[in-house]
């Protein structure tokens, strides 16, 4: 689905054929009896305007039951054409572009949210990662919820009019032909005279107008496309205030928040502009058009013959009716020239969406474009424990490594403690063991058949129920409710493990709901609960106080037996248990971008006391 033909079929040769072709031929059949009406309704105006016509004629006058009976019969035409076949016509069409909007949506999301942490790469790619015009993408939301949407729906309206088109020039273009007449100065063309007037009329005009359309729809696809990145960058900031808005009122950040909306808006009203424009000025384009097609080009080609009393007013009608269906079917490119314009704004940002993803699908490869990305990742048996080898973590675009390590090695059932001071790459490292840095050299051997678990330094809470977030990475149904309560109440959280099944409280949710140390308790509640072999932890105890720090590492000393154990800590002495034991076995340290491991040193405890005093002989 990296090309626009690509993106298009993907859908109609996917295991969903049947519905899409299905759908596709009702609309079809649809359209034809809708093309078959419109030679209906010229019969019908003819008739009736005959009828009108000859209403006090001497000889042969028409009456009002005749035009009485035309009028119904043209009405009858037009309430099954619109409501018969264009209203049902709608509702097959709409209900096709919401089946291949979700099949697209759900591919998509598929592809974003795989087990190769696409979303991830694709957002820490730097922007000229991607070798295209949108570089790395931008909202990604957007793409998604509205190109796809735009894309979709632009598509089966252009496939309805081309297909509009090719059967009215094979039904309306048929009766014209079939009711067509000598003209003077024609006869070469015999009977076929008044139809080729027709038809070079209909060629003469609905091509150089569609052409000028086409013009004016190229400038309206690239004013699109800059709308919608303009929209997009505005909409992004109002996302990350609505995100970091208690970071603003404490910093009293609103006048520069609030400049930083005018900046970005102000872009988003210099396209508006242009736009409204570039609107006012096809609209003129299309209305003129619309009454030189109706009024003259289609009642001109059939004058002649009428003139010359060789067709009768029913006739002259009947064809000018035909030709102004013609023209309105041919003419239906340039109706709807602004969608088809942003067709193709929509279709190139959900290709370009297309191609990153592809892209990431190598991560290696992917970052290399930027900088160095020779990680390599490997198993051993389990009683071996974790190693890292010749480890260097690189910057995109830097050379130079901010962390060297030479040969560490973790032993199964060993907590070691991270230490390094503010911004010497703590974070960094544990996030390359698991496999979320990008770039740099060297070789992490994980157990093999040990489940890892990585607590990222912020926890931020999905809006799901409260029993999702603690089966976390796990399906829902993995752990029973009575598992999942027990979990809640180790972790110091038992007073929630009635809501299991509610995703927030008070017209809240979870993550909006719960403190920040309530969520750290939440992060110990997954780990009791799925019991990893392997566990990374980014200053998981940053909210708690002394006493619920100790009770976090307690509860995963009982819980989790044999585990190993890689934690930062915020706290410049590390906990002990309540027994004066301490909880961890080595220490990892970070300085001038080298990591040493050394035993974490211990302490002798002596009695505390009055000195004792021999007494005197």
């Amino acid at each position: 689905m990296r090309s626009f033909w690509g993106l298009m079929f993907a859908y109609w040769f996917s295991d969903r054929w049947r519905e899409a072709w299905g759908l596709a031929a009702i609309i079809l059949v649809l359209t034809a009896l809708s093309a078959m009406a419109s030679v209906w309704f010229a019969e019908a105006s003819g008739e009736l305007v005959s009828a009108i016509a000859f209403l006090h004629h001497p000889e042969n006058p028409s009456t009002l039951k005749t035009i009485l009976s035309s009028a119904v019969t043209l009405a009858t035409i037009v309430v099954v054409k619109e409501i018969g076949f264009t209203a049902v016509r709608h509702f097959f069409s709409t209900s096709l572009h919401r089946k291949w909007r979700v099949w697209l949506d759900r591919r998509f999301n598929d592809a974003l949210l795989d087990r190769n942490h696409t979303h991830f790469h694709l957002q820490q790619g730097p922007a000229k990662t991607v070798p295209t015009k949108a570089a790395v993408p931008d909202n990604i939301d957007q793409r998604i919820q509205e190109s796809i949407k735009g894309m979709t729906g632009g598509a089966i309206g252009l496939a309805m009019g081309v297909a509009g088109v090719v059967l009215s020039l094979f039904f309306v273009g048929g009766k014209i032909i079939e009711t067509s007449t000598e003209v003077s100065g024609l006869e070469f063309l015999g009977s076929y005279a008044s139809a080729s007037l027709t038809a070079a009329a209909v060629v003469a005009y609905v091509p150089i107008s569609t052409l000028l359309a086409a013009k004016l729809g190229a400038i309206q696809q690239r004013l699109d496309v800059r709308m919608q990145s303009a929209e997009g960058s505005y909409r992004r900031e109002l996302t990350t205030l609505l995100n970091r808005s208690f970071h603003v009122a404490a910093a009293g950040g609103e006048g520069a928040q609030r400049r930083l909306h005018g900046r970005r808006y102000l872009e988003v009203d210099r396209i508006w502009a242009s736009v409204n424009i570039l609107t006012a000025i096809y609209m003129g384009f299309e209305l003129v058009y619309n009454f030189f097609g109706s009024r003259i080009v289609a009642y001109a080609p059939g004058l002649l013959p009428y003139v010359e009393n060789k067709i009768s007013l029913q006739a002259y009608v009947t064809g000018a009716e035909l030709a102004n269906a013609i023209i309105n079917d041919c003419s239906w490119f340039i109706h709807v020239m602004p969608d088809i314009a942003r067709l193709r704004a929509n279709a190139r940002r959900v290709t370009d969406l297309a191609q990153a993803i592809e892209d990431v699908q190598q991560p290696r490869e992917f970052h290399a474009r930027t900088g160095l990305s020779e990680l390599l990742y490997d198993e051993q048996d389990a009683q071996s424990g974790l190693s890292i080898e010749h480890l260097e973590l690189m910057h995109p675009d830097d050379d130079e490594p901010f962390i060297r390590a030479g040969n560490l090695y973790f032993e199964p059932g060993e907590w070691t403690l991270l230490v390094g001071n503010s911004g010497s790459g703590k974070s960094s490292l544990l996030r390359a063991i698991n496999g979320l840095w990008p770039h740099g050299r060297g070789r992490i051997v994980l157990p093999r058949s040990v489940r890892t678990f990585f607590a990222a330094q912020e926890v931020h809470l999905p809006a799901v129920s409260l029993r999702e977030l603690v089966c976390l990475p796990d399906a829902v149904g993995a752990c029973s409710d009575a598992e999942v309560a027990a979990a809640l109440g180790e972790a110091g959280l038992a007073h929630f493990a009635g809501d299991l099944v509610e995703e927030g409280m008070d017209n809240q949710r979870w993550d909006q709901l719960l403190s920040g140390g309530q969520k750290q308790k939440l992060v110990l509640a997954r780990i009791l609960l799925l019991r990893p072999g392997l566990i990374f932890l980014d200053e998981p105890t940053s909210a708690l106080d002394s006493e619920a720090t100790i009770a976090f590492h307690q509860a995963i000393r009982d819980n989790c037996p044999g585990a190993t154990v890689i934690s930062v800590m915020h706290d410049a002495t590390p906990p002990k248990s309540a027994k004066g034991e301490e909880f961890y076995d080595s220490v990892l340290s970070i300085a001038d971008g080298t990591v040493t491991k050394t035993p974490m040193p211990r302490q002798t405890s002596r009695p505390v006391g009055p000195a004792r005093v021999r007494p005197r002989p």
